[in-house]
């Protein structure tokens, strides 16, 4: 299965709802809480192409984007094949 990262703040709900989706498939990942170490948010933007919300998610070396797009794969079978599942 590819590493998963994703950028978040405690106090995003799309974070939690993220998070809440990768739980649910049974998908180990780290978290970055950028409130918590706020350096890690410049190395987010570059990784992110500038995007500068969370959360900002990552699959090996696939930016996946958002929670959005994180669901929008996922509704269209996309996810587990990215996850290598």
């Amino acid at each position: 299965m590819q590493p998963v990262e994703i950028y978040s703040s405690p106090l995003c709900g799309f974070c939690h709802a993220a998070k809440r989706l990768l739980k649910q498939k049974g998908v180990n990942f780290s978290e970055i809480n950028v409130l918590a170490q706020p350096a890690r948010k410049s190395e987010m933007l570059q990784r992110a192409n500038g995007s500068r919300t969370v959360p900002q998610i990552f699959v090996g070396d696939t930016h996946v984007g958002g929670c959005d797009e994180l669901y929008a794969l996922d509704r269209a079978g996309k996810l587990d094949a990215l996850l290598g599942r």
